[in-house]
Order: C-alpha cells, then sequence, then structure tokens
C-alpha cells in the first residue's frame, strides 16, 4: 500500500514539473500564433547589387535625374511580398524589410485600444497559474518530507490539491483569453500588422498541454488524499466497533482474555496455540465463549 502511494505521489509530482516547464516555454516564446503578411516591395536604395528580389529597382541607376523616365518591371502579385510574424503574449515579431532577421514590437501596442483589458487579464491569468502550480509542486515535495506527521501530510495533500485544481482554471482561461484578443487585433487592429494567413503554433500547444499535466496532476493528489481519508474512516469505523464489543464484554463481567482471544486471529488449530501459552481452558469456558452474541470481526485483516 506504501509503495502504491508513493508512486502516486511521485506520478503526481513529475506531471506538475511538466505543467510548470510547458508553462515558463510557452510564455517566454512568442510563436502562439504565427503566419504570414502580404506587403508591397520598397524601392531599392543604395548601389546596385545585381538582382533584388525583396525590392523594386528602376531601370536607371540614376534615380535622382527627373529628365530620365523610370520604369518598373514588376507587375501584379511581384509587387508583393509574403513576409512571415509570430507572435506571443508579449511580443510580436515580422521579417525584416530585407528579409533577414525579423523585427519585434509589444503586443501590447498591436492589440485594440479599447481591449487592451483582455490582454491584461491574459497576462494576469497566466501569472496566476505559474504561482498556483509552483505552490502545489512545493506541497507535493514536502508532503514526502519524513520530518511531518501523518495529520500534517494529510493537510499538504489537501492544499496541493487545491492549488493544483485553481491553477488548472487559470491555465485554460489564459490560452482562451490570448485566442480572443488575437482575433480581435486581427479584425481591427492596425494596419500595418493585419495578417493575411495565420495559424497556431507550438507556444500554444505546449500551454495546453502545460494545463492538461496539470490537471493530471491534479486528479492524482485528490485521488491520493480521498483515499487515504476512507481508509482512515474504515479503520476508525473497526476500532469503534471492536469498542463496543469490548464494552459488552465488560458489562458481563468476562475476563480480559476473551478480549484477547477476540482481537488475535484464531489459528487453525485454537487447542494447540492454547496448550503452547499454557492455558488450556475448560469445557465449560470454551462453552461461555460460544454462548456469547459476539459479531464476527469482519474486516479486521484490512487494518
Amino acid at each position: 500500500m506504501r509503495l502504491e502511494r508513493g508512486r502516486r505521489a511521485c506520478l503526481a509530482i513529475t506531471l506538475n514539473i511538466l505543467a510548470f516547464a510547458f508553462a515558463v516555454a510557452a510564455v517566454m516564446t512568442s510563436y502562439w500564433c504565427e503566419g504570414t503578411r502580404k506587403v508591397a516591395k520598397p524601392f531599392c536604395t543604395g548601389p546596385v547589387q545585381g538582382k533584388q528580389w525583396f525590392c523594386i529597382r528602376f531601370n536607371s541607376t540614376d534615380i535622382n535625374d527627373t529628365r530620365l523616365v523610370q520604369y518598373i518591371f514588376e507587375t501584379g502579385e511581384e509587387k508583393f511580398l509574403m513576409r512571415k510574424f509570430h507572435t506571443g503574449i508579449f511580443y510580436s515579431c515580422e521579417q525584416a524589410a530585407d528579409m533577414n532577421g525579423f523585427d519585434c514590437r509589444d503586443f501590447s501596442e498591436i492589440a485594440p485600444e479599447h481591449e487592451k483589458g483582455v490582454l491584461w487579464l491574459c497576462i494576469f491569468a497566466e501569472t496566476l497559474y505559474l504561482s498556483l502550480l509552483f505552490t502545489g509542486g512545493v506541497m507535493m515535495t514536502l508532503e514526502q518530507c519524513p520530518c511531518f506527521s501523518i495529520m500534517n501530510k494529510l493537510k499538504l495533500s489537501a492544499f496541493a490539491a487545491m492549488c493544483t485544481v485553481l491553477s488548472g482554471l487559470c491555465g485554460m482561461l489564459a490560452p482562451m483569453m490570448f485566442t480572443t484578443i488575437f482575433q480581435l487585433s486581427v479584425a481591427i487592429g492596425p494596419e500595418d500588422w493585419r495578417p493575411k494567413t495565420w495559424d497556431y503554433s507550438w507556444s500554444y500547444a505546449l500551454a495546453w498541454s502545460s494545463f492538461g499535466s496539470c490537471m493530471g496532476s491534479a486528479v492524482t493528489v485528490l485521488n491520493r488524499y480521498t483515499k487515504t481519508i476512507i481508509e482512515f474512516k474504515y479503520k476508525r469505523r473497526n476500532v469503534e466497533k471492536n469498542m463496543t464489543v469490548k464494552q459488552k464484554m465488560v458489562e458481563l463481567d468476562l475476563p480480559d482474555q476473551m478480549w484477547d482471544m477476540y482481537l488475535t486471529a484464531v489459528p487453525a488449530d485454537p487447542e494447540a496455540q492454547l496448550e503452547q501459552n499454557g492455558h488450556k481452558p475448560s469445557t465449560g469456558t470454551m462453552y461461555a465463549v460460544k454462548s456469547i452474541d459476539v459479531p464476527e470481526p469482519q474486516g479486521e485483516a484490512y487494518c
């Protein structure tokens, strides 16, 4: 039984650590959503350096000479670029004009002004999620310390279960709020940011994986706590039943040996066991035991 409890405790702690690691990785990265933006190619500047596909160059190198007629050969879709971008809770990054590297800015600058409260609620929910998840993991670890009594371990288990369940609720709300604010930004956000195509990315998957691991840890902790409470109640009920039987024997003025015989498991050959102890009761004593209406000690072996 102790081995099984130890395995459940290790499973709960492992799931808690996984949930915390996934959540930290999701918050620190900016790949919750990614996609592409359709933008017009800028005009090429500087000296001629061969064919530059990411900008538009005139047919003449002297762009300051107004006497020359300048021609642009790009037409249709050739005049546009598809820049990649990725967005997280804190930052949104887009490919630079020369298509090398990314330029990042705060996502709070992109979110609509009258909807920024949803973004701050998302950040607050994610922060609370990490705090409660860390607190629950610390309590689960302290519960395994042998210096605490059984009752203190039960209290720690109860608080760990409560913190983990509450953190799971916050871990579910944060990605949903981010989805809401991102879709609002796509619909009514600034013109220089609105994407043409987008989809959820691996950071978003990490956030939901963290939520799943957190709920698994919470279920495991609640299962351990509930099973321990049920076992304690079962043992307490058996002890109270044994005390009631002893009280009845005291009222009937029976010797204490009857109580000892009731609590001790009866061997296959009772007379041989009594002879080994040097006390072989008479036939009358045995009939006195048989004549008492004593309930069978059912379930004593489980204690």
